[in-house]
């Protein structure tokens, strides 16, 4: 059994896989990291390995501690993938996009994919039928946009995220709603087509933590999954403990 330590920038996702399979999923704050790791490896006393994202975030006395538990893999620029990466500052590449790509390698095999990841920043990567890795975009995501009106006006309000009725504002708050969430949207279904002009046959994934407040109002057909980059981080730690 592999656990899966996601580190993000608002807390920790913590994942048991038996194979392909997950048996469990939970997000805790980093500070309570090892106390949730604990309480795993005592229900779960099958797993032998772990992987670790952003391991930048995590204290050398966290890392130590579950590398005692655990024959741990940490995932950076240098970790063996199952595709060819030709992003040009590979080093500059977050481990995040790694193991999205990662997981359209093992799920949508031989296709054209794009992956959008809607998070704190919304991701957009790309990988073609030959397992070529080509980059993408990164862009401001939904709450980074509230949040960005509302720190660099001096009158506008941060409001909490909501799905406009119209796209014609009648109000300071319903104007902000509309021009931040159709603006997320006319985004995605823009770059979707735009790729689609040259990979008519695209295969696009929609997951992070705000896909399934937006899957529903994009045009583009997608498939939306939230557990996208734990099965991706899974699918890594295998293809390295088989080589």
């Amino acid at each position: 059994m592999n656990l899966i330590i996601d580190v993000g920038n608002s807390f920790v996702k913590l994942a048991v896989f038996d194979g392909g399979a997950l048996k469990h999923k939970e997000a805790v704050a980093l500070n309570l990291i090892l106390e949730h790791i604990e309480a795993i490896k005592n229900e779960y006393p099958s797993i032998s390995q772990a992987i670790v994202s952003s391991v930048g975030k995590l204290s050398k006395t966290d890392v130590d501690v579950i590398s005692n538990y655990f024959d741990l893999l940490s995932l950076n620029s240098d970790t063996k993938l199952p595709f060819t990466n030709l992003y040009e500052t590979p080093k500059t590449l977050g481990v995040d996009r790694l193991a999205l790509v990662c997981a359209s390698v093992k799920l949508y095999e031989n296709r054209n994919v794009l992956v959008i990841d809607a998070g704190t920043c919304i991701t957009y990567d790309f990988i073609n039928t030959k397992k070529e890795y080509l980059g993408g975009a990164i862009s401001p995501g939904l709450r980074m946009r509230y949040k960005s009106l509302n720190n660099l006006t001096a009158n506008l309000p941060l409001l909490d995220m909501g799905l406009p009725n119209s796209i014609i504002g009648n109000s300071t708050e319903t104007a902000i709603h509309s021009g931040v969430v159709y603006g997320v949207l006319k985004e995605m279904d823009g770059v979707i087509d735009e790729y689609k002009v040259n990979y008519p046959d695209l295969t696009v994934i929609l997951t992070g933590g705000d896909s399934n407040f937006l899957s529903k109002q994009l045009k583009s057909s997608i498939f939306a999954t939230s557990n996208f980059l734990l099965e991706g981080l899974n699918f890594i730690l295998q293809f390295n403990s088989n080589e």
